[in-house]
């Protein structure tokens, strides 16, 4: 190549511009590339409020926080609505109830808490009388004998006497169980019940009842129909503890048992349990 034909080309060179290195495109963050797609669309021709309205609310964008909250009010808007349901169960027998009914059970609270208040009194005069007494320990012996009567009366292994009523169920259908039974003796012991004595079987604390065959076991006692109960206690909270609307009575003539309920002014209570002795335990007392 000739220097004219060089510096030709340089000439050349000289006059063209210099190729720049393109740039390399920006990255665009995510939330401006979403903004920027709300933007379009509402930007889009024919588009109303409305619409995008619709389109802002639906599909809905639920947080996990959001969710954990719903559930939680759920769960508490699911337990109130079943309190308030067990709650209108448990009513419901006594707003069907007559008004003589609900007075009748008023008046059987009534003695139920004129009983404890009397209880109390009792106390109180057993603890005046041995805090005044000349001779404390004979009053301390006296004392000591007559509770250990009330004890006797009430662990069964003492014969009873005194007012209250006989219960008598007759079940010709065998559909009597032992939890009716069971369930009667609660609630004559709710009454006021100091002695219960069941075809011959004497009723304690720590009596049970069990299914045999078509009859009921008393303590291990098997017991036929009629089913005979004489009960200790004031007549007056006993045979209407018996008769509440829903109560005993009823629900054994459901199972078309029939009940007669009898007051009496004595009633022999003389069954008797052989006193336990404790294995175990000993008396703490020095």
């Amino acid at each position: 190549m000739s220097d004219q034909d060089g510096t030709a080309e340089n000439r050349l060179r000289k006059e063209l511009p210099e190729e720049t290195p393109a740039a390399a495109p920006k990255a665009v963050p995510p939330a401006e590339q979403n903004e920027k797609i709300e933007k379009d669309k509402d930007e889009r021709p024919g588009v109303t409020g409305r619409q995008r309205l619709v389109q802002g609310l639906w599909p809905p964008r639920v947080s996990r926080a959001q969710l954990i909250v719903a559930v939680l009010l759920f769960g508490l808007g699911f337990g109130l609505a079943v309190q308030v349901a067990s709650n209108s169960d448990g009513d419901s027998a006594l707003r069907g109830a007559r008004q003589e009914d609900l007075v009748r059970i008023l008046d059987e609270l009534d003695d139920r808490t004129q009983r404890l208040e009397d209880e109390k009194a009792g106390l109180e005069k057993q603890r005046d009388e041995l805090e005044n007494s000349s001779d404390q320990a004979e009053e301390a012996r006296k004392q000591t004998l007559e509770k250990e009567r009330q004890l006797g009366i009430l662990a069964g292994t003492v014969a009873a006497q005194g007012p209250g009523i006989t219960m008598t169920i007759d079940d010709t259908k065998g559909t009597v169980e032992a939890d009716m039974l069971l369930d009667a003796i609660q609630e004559l012991r709710a009454a006021g019940a100091e002695a219960i004595q069941v075809n011959g079987v004497r009723v304690v604390a720590g009596t049970y009842l069990t299914d045999s065959g078509n009859s009921v076991s008393v303590d291990g006692n098997k017991i036929n129909a009629p089913y005979r109960f004489k009960v200790i206690g004031k007549p007056q909270d006993l045979e209407p503890a018996l008769n509440i609307p829903g109560g005993v009575v009823q629900t054994l003539e459901k199972e078309q048992a029939t009940v007669t309920v009898e007051r009496s002014t004595k009633i022999v209570v003389d069954a008797l349990r052989a006193a336990k002795q404790p294995d175990y335990a000993r008396s703490s007392s020095r």
